[in-house]
């Protein structure tokens, strides 16, 4: 398949956002114009010389940025931003990432996801991670944006074990938070599973979710159905409980086989998953168990 300069605009686009460097710096930097740049990541043909000066300038190989193959992506930034990207465009989408989808997940959810993403920053860490994650809350504001206005169709698996950590431990960045925040952040995560239940009893069109009893792998995945192709993305990166926004490597393709196992995974655990009334019970029996 030839490669679609659309793509590589947004893969562009993703892996500047990713980098730290402002659009200008990047321009001056390889001898362009900004709004040269600018148009590269709209989708205008870019010579093959500029791509190697742009890959190299932003530490990403040719043939991720071009879309051969594997996409490998070190950064939440540039992770989040592709999801933005391609949900753009997707029809139907499934989703295995951890206690929290954040696409469904509630306002209040929101409210708290600054917060808890900043004090998942070690200290020491430096500026530069308090600017990603700056990056990474606006990202995901415009990734909710775009599902509401779009609504496309949602698959939400979830693991009952990642369901009673959460409850367990709340929705906090890091373990050593002194103990009154912690009883608030548990009781946010208590609030946030029962929105979960809710939409369960409600069944919205477009939304389904499963609460599948066993282990789950701890590496996330999603399959995006497009109108002309399928994408399969898997990361390391996670929001809720215990986030993750700074260390692992994603990967996106398209490649059949890894399409056909991850479908084949996901369509086991949508079978063996509670659903509808009996998952929203499930729910609330978890909260009962784990309520202070």
């Amino acid at each position: 398949m030839p490669p679609r300069f659309d793509d590589i605009g947004h893969r562009l686009k993703a892996f500047r956002l990713g980098s730290g460097l402002s659009a200008e710096e990047i321009a001056h930097r390889i001898g362009i114009s900004r709004t040269a740049l600018y148009r590269f990541e709209k989708g205008e043909l870019v010579k093959i010389d500029t791509l190697e000066k742009l890959a190299e300038l932003l530490n990403v190989s040719l043939p991720t940025l071009l879309g051969v193959g594997v996409e490998y992506i070190p950064s939440a930034v540039t992770y989040f931003e592709r999801m933005r990207q391609i949900e753009e465009t997707a029809e139907h989408i499934v989703v295995l990432a951890g206690p929290v989808s954040y696409l469904l997940a509630s306002d209040a959810f929101n409210a708290t996801l600054a917060e808890l993403l900043k004090e998942s920053v070690p200290e020491g860490a430096g500026p530069r991670a308090e600017a990603d994650v700056d990056e990474i809350l606006a990202v995901l504001k415009s990734r909710k944006e775009t599902y509401r206005k779009r609504q496309p169709a949602i698959v939400n698996l979830i693991a009952a074990s990642e369901i009673t950590r959460f409850l367990i431990n709340g929705l906090v960045g890091r373990l050593d938070l002194p103990e009154k925040v912690k009883r608030e952040r548990r009781a946010i995560a208590r609030a946030e599973v029962e929105h979960f239940a809710r939409v369960m009893e409600d069944q919205p069109i477009g939304v389904q979710i499963g609460i599948v009893p066993e282990t789950l792998p701890h590496t996330s995945f999603q399959i995006f159905r497009q109108p002309d192709r399928q994408i399969l993305a898997l990361s390391p990166f996670r929001l809720g409980e215990e986030p993750n926004v700074r260390v692992g490597v994603a990967m996106i393709t398209s490649a059949p086989e890894a399409l056909a196992l991850h479908q084949k995974q996901a369509e086991g655990m949508w079978h063996r998953a509670l659903k509808g009334a009996a998952a929203a019970r499930f729910l609330r029996d978890l909260i009962a168990r784990h309520r202070e």
